[in-house]
């Protein structure tokens, strides 16, 4: 075999492996849980955040098998995250629902499934909320429409956290 095909079968590995422990961590998960009566919908962000992590660690290995110097990844991750940081503090608004996502995740009342009125001046707005994402709120109405809030206007707004016996 010669170098290159060293480094594909190298690769292949790799990636063999990612979606196995990417299986491996889907299944204890969802048993966890299970066996915790934890929402279903919690889990989901939790892999969203471990997928991304191990995409991150493969991509590394993979870089690292095709003879990409760690300086040089380090580098062009600094780039990365400055050119991503410049972006970021000149558009306001991405930063702003960047920081309001993760502080609605963490310290807000409402979670994922919570059923929840947006109070505004002009009307109200009702529904079950699907996801809770880095830029973004999609709230599920009665009526089956999707509506996407920026995490800032959400974090701005009056929210009432409505009982499951009142959404009904």
């Amino acid at each position: 075999m010669n170098e290159t095909e060293i480094k594909i079968l190298e690769t292949g590995i790799s990636l063999i492996l990612f979606f196995i422990i990417r299986f491996g961590i889907v299944k204890l998960i969802n048993r966890t849980v299970a066996e915790n009566l934890i929402h279903k919908t919690r889990a989901k962000i939790i892999r969203k955040i471990l997928q991304i992590i191990l995409i991150t660690i493969t991509l590394f290995f993979v870089l690292t098998i095709w003879g990409v110097e760690q300086s040089q990844m380090f580098v062009f991750m600094a780039s990365v995250l400055t050119v991503i940081g410049i972006a970021l503090f000149a558009q306001w608004s991405h930063l702003s629902n960047l920081t309001s996502g993760i502080i609605i995740f963490f310290n807000h009342t409402v979670k994922l499934d919570d059923y929840v009125v947006i109070m505004d001046k002009e009307y109200d707005i009702e529904g079950k909320v699907s996801d809770i994402g880095l830029f973004f709120i999609r709230l599920k109405t009665k009526e089956g429409e999707d509506v996407t809030f920026p995490n800032n206007v959400f974090l701005q707004k009056m929210v009432k956290k409505k009982s499951h016996n009142q959404s009904k």
